[in-house]
């Protein structure tokens, strides 16, 4: 089969994303790139130039994929506790089984490594936060800052999760941020009065 003259860049870094999946960012070369999306190393060499700026143009990609779907389901979800809840079952839903969120962790290492994907995690934590914060308006119980809690607290869940998979990863989240909304949302607001 010919190889193709022209291929979008969407493509080639979504065949780059699955090449560090698969045998993780260092299996990432030209020559691994060119044998997954078809198009010749030395015009991937052209367009990217070096092995880190494809992966940070991967990267990059991925992020803005995440930042629409959080945008979604932020738009989706009611602003309730129980649309909170909702909105971060929606984001575990693409992390798969254990093996796919394993293979995310070492992905997870280029963003830690790279400042502008930091800058990218940093921006998303705080617009996940402030999506999460929306649904607790109106809630007294709420402590100050309870959208970042809760994201923190489904980050930790996806991190236990991983260590005993057997639960769907959703149902595993959707039961421990109950939990984590339950600790306040139905806690009586004050304590009793002595007489």
């Amino acid at each position: 089969m010919p190889r193709p003259k022209t291929l979008p860049n969407e493509e080639v870094l979504d065949a780059a994303i699955s090449i560090m999946r698969k045998e993780g960012p260092e299996g990432l070369t030209f020559a691994a790139l060119s044998a997954g999306c078809g198009l010749s190393a030395s015009t991937l060499v052209q367009r990217f130039e070096t092995k880190s700026r494809l992966i940070q143009a991967a990267l990059l990609q991925a992020w803005d994929r995440l930042d629409r779907l959080t945008a979604e389901l932020a738009e989706s979800t009611p602003k309730t506790p129980a649309g909170a809840v909702s909105l971060l079952v929606g984001l575990s839903g693409d992390y798969g089984g254990i093996e796919t969120y394993a293979d995310d962790l070492m992905i997870l290492r280029e963003d830690l490594r790279d400042p502008a994907l930091r800058a990218r995690g940093a921006a998303w934590r705080d617009a996940l936060s402030a999506a999460i914060g929306a649904r607790f308006e109106g809630v007294a119980a709420a402590p100050t800052g309870v959208g970042l809690m809760m994201a923190s607290q489904w980050q930790g869940a996806l991190l236990w999760w991983s260590f005993d998979p057997r639960l769907p990863v959703q149902d595993f989240v959707e039961e421990s941020l109950k939990r984590f909304v339950a600790a306040f949302v139905t806690a009586p607001s004050a304590a009793p009065e002595r007489r």
